[in-house]
């Protein structure tokens, strides 16, 4: 029997199973930046606020200076936020902050409601600065959904980078976010997370395999969802398909999956989870179980804003002189 239940094509954001509720991806070739660190190229013809058309080759989304997404509230789930290329500026209702990116990932828990903002600042101003972002929605279970918020850094250096190689010597390299591999385990994920227990075998990598590489996936137990992302490349091959780039594969997580590459290197992204199994309600920026849970969220957040905004404006970002750092509520400061 094949491994593969289903192959589809991907939007522009990506379907997901339980435990995950989507992910978006986010590639831009943005420009030189300016002094505002937004683009040295004028905005004209661009719909302001919601630029979500690849004019160019980037895009705005709701920015109006700097491309990025303003203060917007969170409750329910979690975010992880892998930033393969360029930066992003972390502000939140908490008083934290950061910029991360070229390789970080932040871990973020909304839990019982958070505002936060996430602005892409053009640093380089004498070249291009490329962008690649994805955005992963992680349900949390009922008994999570209202712990306190929190965020936390897996810094590049720390996250392991695994390179197999098959029998005529084409690496595959895994880079792993969530999960095990052999005798190797990612960084803890948030402590509320439902990736925390290792029985939920929730598995979030990057892949990346070089021309004509094959790479055979270690099976998961029965019942556990598992889909894989190829997101760039030409075509790779399984189980008698022939599958282009920028399709979604649907797997039987617990039988053996052996994928071969084509002449050009290809990029995926695997998400896999043991499902959660509960009701899932979604308005917005809100992940509950019930329609009256989120009429509470709605009427909290309209109440307290969640903290409310101690940022100087919405679409916050850090001084250009700023390397990498996260700026914890604590009062903790860490630089890369």
């Amino acid at each position: 029997m094949s491994a593969i239940i289903k192959i589809k094509p991907l939007g522009f954001t990506w379907e997901t199973s339980d435990p995950f509720l989507f992910c978006a991806y986010h590639e831009d070739n943005y420009p030189r930046g300016n002094q505002n660190l937004g683009p040295n190229e004028s905005l004209e013809g661009r719909n302001i606020g919601q630029d979500f058309i690849l004019k160019d080759g980037w895009r705005m989304y709701h920015g109006d200076k700097v491309p990025g997404f303003p203060a917007h509230p969170h409750r329910g789930f979690e975010t992880v936020t892998i930033v393969q290329k360029g930066l992003v500026d972390h502000s939140d209702s908490l008083g934290a902050a950061g910029r991360f990116g070229n390789g970080d990932v932040q871990w973020m828990t909304a839990g019982k409601g958070v505002q936060h903002s996430e602005m892409f600042p053009l640093l380089h101003t004498e070249k291009d600065n490329p962008f690649l972002l994805f955005q992963i929605w992680l349900n949390l279970p009922r008994d999570k959904k209202m712990v306190p918020p929190h965020f936390k850094m897996l810094w590049n250096e720390e996250i392991p980078k695994i390179s197999i190689s098959d029998n005529l010597n084409n690496d595959t390299e895994i880079t792993l976010i969530a999960g095990t591999l052999e005798q190797y385990t990612a960084s803890a994920p948030a402590p509320d997370s439902w990736a925390k227990n290792p029985d939920n075998e929730v598995v979030i990598w990057t892949i990346k395999m070089a021309p004509n590489a094959s790479y055979s996936f270690p099976t998961a137990s029965e019942g556990i969802n598992r889909s894989l992302y190829f997101f760039k490349g030409k075509e790779v091959m399984s189980d008698g398909y022939t599958i282009p780039s920028n399709h979604e594969i649907i797997l039987n997580a617990n039988k053996e999956f052996t994928i071969k590459n084509g002449d050009t290197e290809a990029h995926f992204l695997l998400l896999q989870g043991k499902p959660i199994n509960e009701p899932v309600v979604k308005q917005g920026p809100f992940v509950m179980n019930t329609q009256m849970e989120i009429r509470d969220a709605i009427r909290e957040y309209q109440q307290t804003e969640f903290g409310g905004w101690p940022w100087p404006s919405y679409d916050h970002v850090h001084d250009k002189t700023k390397g990498r750092f996260a700026l914890y509520p604590d009062g903790t400061e860490i630089k890369k």
